[in-house]
């Protein structure tokens, strides 16, 4: 071989080389953007920390007096009002047949809208934060044996800085104690 078909040779390995260097790369970077993440308000009941989707949290106030409304279901604690609107309030400990505690002043109502029609707002232990989790992180629910009815609020599981994210399905948790009418679901 002659040294010009040699020197031929090697250009074209390192054109070659650099042509897949610039593939893998593009293709590395598209990976990367595939990743969507999602936004998660993060709440504590009972020392467990649990996550709902932000884009449904309207507001967390402190935690107020309410007004029993007699014949509700036994999760559901009254109403309040919250400037001029009426609110009805949920304990989650009692959807999540956990065991009564006082109120104190971590205690906060996570004001969250259902659908266009209706906010609710749902007791807490605490408020943590918000966080931003890669939806490829997230793992599905595990097979729970035991009590079925919080099994179906859960959407998903998440480590986030080494702690486990319940991650609830909002729509699925407050339907069960406010089922919607045929009007609600377009018929």
């Amino acid at each position: 071989m002659s040294l010009e078909a040699a020197a031929e040779q090697i250009k074209m390995l390192q054109e070659s080389t650099k042509n897949n260097k610039q593939r893998n790369e593009a293709a590395r970077r598209a990976n990367e953007e595939e990743v969507v993440y999602h936004q998660w308000a993060t709440f504590r009941v009972n020392q467990e920390l649990y996550g709902i989707d932000v884009m449904q949290v309207k507001e967390v106030l402190r935690y107020v007096e309410i007004t029993p409304v007699p014949g509700a279901d036994y999760s559901v604690l009254g109403i309040i009002n919250v400037r001029g609107n009426v609110v009805t309030v949920i304990d989650t400990r009692r959807l999540f047949h956990m065991s009564d505690v006082p109120y104190d002043d971590d205690t906060r109502i996570i004001v969250v809208e259902l659908n266009d029609k209706e906010v609710i707002g749902l007791v807490v232990d605490s408020v943590d934060e918000v966080i931003n989790l890669p939806a490829n992180r997230v793992d599905r629910a595990p097979n729970l044996s035991g009590d079925e009815s919080a099994k179906r609020f859960v959407q998903g599981v998440c480590y986030h800085n080494n702690i486990l994210i319940i991650l609830l399905d909002l729509t699925k948790m407050l339907l069960s104690i406010t089922p919607m009418t045929d009007e609600d679901m377009g018929y």
